[in-house]
């Protein structure tokens, strides 16, 4: 009998190594704007230092208030040239923070960037802990459409680097503004296919917890006090109503995006928190997300009064729901990092590729034909396939716009408008 884990392991250890480990597969059942775009793709590693930053994790309780410049490696995907040859492969850290592991997609690394137009810019940030490859399958997808995209690793907060929780707590949104600045400010033909003024971020977990921040929901009195949070109230930089807070307004950045956001089943927000988001928000959960408490994002949802917003939900989904990458064959000690117990990842990912395109599309390049695959039957499974022996759809189809008939099911998608 001893020998039968032996053996489990060596069949994983053969699986890892003859595995590519792909981030860009289309299922044949996915949705229609999941599918990859006409543009080539290429894609540039980049590292900008904030100098001079607060050092929460070298921070102590009392005294001195330690500092540092603060390194932040950035993965950029974009549209590139014609003739780019498709493909490439990545090279990162899986959850346990040493095991190493390659991803194939379709990104030529450093290809020409094609400079014949110009491209709203992006802005990817991962949970805690992640990595800037985490929500790669959506990197790719969204620059073969026409996006720049930026994925941050955030310091303190990676597989190979996680430390101090306060560090994510404090500095993810201004991560997340050093990062557009500093992108948009590249010179050469990276630079110039950018349109500066043109941003969306997304944001998984605490990225979303960040991204919400940034929006405009600023943090609570109280939640700067948890002991467990970050040390002589330095969180208060996030305050509502504070100076430090109201710096980040950003007219550039015109939609946000939020998996799993994680904060609202901790006190980090209130009422007066949601009054000072105004422009469009899609939040995407699992159904029974017990790391961010679906309750507490449908709580988001509701009293997110002042904007257009948008809930995705995958029915019996836990906290992975839609964002991470499929699991690499090497994380089959950590596999529930990345993976659910009811959903297929790459299912969850496809739909959500179909849904941020429709609304970045819409929000961010002014296509309101995309404005079709929003207006949806609430509860999937009570929309209706009816067509004709044509195919063509009659006046009694309601099935949701954009799936294959049965394709929809165990999923959920809502509105709300400003003042609802």
């Amino acid at each position: 009998m001893r020998a039968l884990p032996t053996a489990l392991t060596l069949l994983a250890a053969a699986t890892a190594a003859n595995a590519e480990n792909r981030i860009d597969t289309i299922r044949p059942d996915a949705p229609e704007l999941a599918a990859y775009g006409d543009h080539k793709i290429g894609v540039t590693t980049m590292t900008f230092t904030n100098p001079d930053q607060i050092d929460v994790v070298n921070t102590g309780q009392t005294g001195d208030i330690a500092r540092y410049d603060r390194d932040l490696t950035v993965e950029i995907w974009y549209p590139a040239t014609d003739d780019t040859e498709p493909g490439g492969t990545y090279t990162t850290f899986i959850r346990d923070g040493e095991t190493q592991t390659v991803l194939t997609g379709q990104a030529a690394r450093d290809a020409t960037p094609d400079t014949s137009a110009t491209y709203p810019l992006i802005i990817i940030s991962h949970g805690y802990p992640g990595n800037r490859h985490l929500l790669s399958p959506l990197g790719e997808n969204l620059a073969s459409k026409g996006y720049v995209v930026a994925s941050i690793d955030h310091r303190d907060s990676t597989y190979d680097d996680q430390t101090a929780f306060g560090s994510t707590l404090v500095n993810r949104p201004w991560d997340q503004r050093f990062v557009i600045d500093s992108v948009t400010a590249l010179d050469g033909d990276l630079g110039q296919i950018i349109q500066g003024d043109n941003i969306a971020i997304i944001g998984y977990s605490m990225g979303g917890y960040g991204a919400l921040i940034y929006a405009g929901a600023g943090v609570t009195l109280i939640s700067t006090t948890y002991e467990w949070g970050a040390p002589q109230g330095l969180l208060e930089r996030n305050l509502m109503g504070s100076e430090t807070h109201a710096a980040l307004a950003d007219d550039r950045v015109k939609a946000f995006v939020a998996f799993g956001p994680w904060g609202n089943n901790t006190g980090f927000w209130d009422a007066e928190s949601w009054a000072g988001i105004d422009r469009p928000l899609m939040l995407i959960a699992g159904g029974i997300d017990d790391v961010s408490q679906y309750e507490a994002i449908r709580g988001i949802f509701d009293d997110t009064m002042n904007t257009t917003r948008h809930l995705l939900t995958f029915d019996n989904a836990n906290h992975n729901a839609g964002a991470p990458m499929p699991a690499p064959a090497e994380a089959t000690e950590v596999f529930d990092h990345y993976s659910d117990a009811v959903w297929d990842s790459v299912r969850m990912n496809n739909i959500s590729q179909h849904f941020i395109t429709g609304y970045l599309d819409l929000h961010l390049k002014g296509d309101t034909d995309k404005a079709q695959f929003f207006d949806l039957t609430p509860v999937a499974q009570d929309g209706f396939w009816d067509v004709d022996e044509d195919g063509n759809q009659t006046a009694d189809h309601s099935y949701w716009t954009g799936f294959p008939n049965r394709t929809a099911a165990g999923l959920r998608f809502e509105t709300k408008q400003a003042g609802e």
